[in-house]
């Protein structure tokens, strides 16, 4: 094969490979969340919601605390994205006024056209990480407002409403790392179609590990999910019982009040 057509066939190759794997990845999320990690820590964070609204005086802080972490991680990561996107953008209009020539390490197609393409996709691809980060700040700092809410524990609608939100955030942040993990494919394009093809075969089998979840993790979030869900039923029974021993102890009362009143009156018709 031609040196200056093996763009035209690895480089897509490369990027039909990752999309494969990530809408294998959605069709797993969606049917069985269990098996990756992003449905595991979906549920875990709705279990977080919970637990955490069932008291916010006590876990409002927290709650706040952590939902606050995690927008300074997206702020990091828009501020990098945008700043990347900013230096291509510079650098890219600096290499088109000088002329400059592709370098002789570059196996591939050398054109003036492909260069500016290849710039353009890693520019997009920040600016797409740039913008899902964005939206991630913005779903947690509303959910940072919903989290102090209190809420009774048989109005799970706004719990419910909660803990969606908070997961948005999390899919958007996660799109976000998706896009900087594609950026890595993309600037190995700058030295040739080979080493993305490359990377982009390493990235789908690394992901691979990361995304998805062992028997024993499955396991394991199984069996904390059950002892959350014992306490809880623990907590109910043990207020369902003080409420019935408050009753009987006021009918255990009553009687008596009411037999020292009927022996007065009897004393007193006597």
């Amino acid at each position: 094969m031609e040196q200056d057509k093996l763009d035209y066939v690895l480089v897509p190759l490369g990027l039909l490979l990752l999309s494969l794997y990530h809408l294998w990845l959605l069709c797993t999320i969606i049917k069985h969340p269990t098996r990756t990690v992003i449905g595991l820590n979906a549920q875990s964070r709705h279990q977080w919601v919970v637990s955490m609204m069932s008291d916010p005086l006590k876990n409002g802080v927290l709650a706040v605390q952590t939902i606050r972490n995690n927008i300074m991680a997206s702020t990091l990561l828009a501020t990098i994205a945008i700043t990347l996107s900013s230096l291509i953008s510079v650098f890219v209009s600096s290499s088109s006024d000088s002329g400059n020539t592709s370098s002789e390490i570059v196996f591939g197609n050398k054109t003036r056209l492909l260069s500016s393409i290849k710039y353009f996709s890693i520019l997009l691809c920040f600016l797409v990480a740039f913008l899902c980060n964005v939206q991630s700040i913005r779903y947690y700092a509303h959910v940072s407002f919903l989290v102090t809410l209190s809420s009774p524990i048989d109005d799970m609608e706004t719990v419910e409403y909660v803990a969606r939100n908070l997961n948005r955030g999390s899919y958007f942040w996660s799109l976000g790392l998706r896009a900087f993990y594609l950026s890595f494919s993309l600037l190995l394009w700058i030295f040739g179609p080979i080493p993305m093809f490359l990377c982009s075969c390493m990235m789908s089998f690394l992901l691979y590990f990361l995304d998805t979840t062992s028997s024993f993790t499955r396991q394991l979030h199984r069996h904390s999910f059950n002892e959350n869900s014992l306490k809880a039923d623990d907590l109910e029974s043990i207020s369902l019982l003080s409420e019935k021993y408050s009753v009987e102890e006021m009918n255990f009362h009553c009687p008596l009040l009411h037999a020292d009143s009927n022996s007065s009156t009897t004393s007193n018709h006597c």
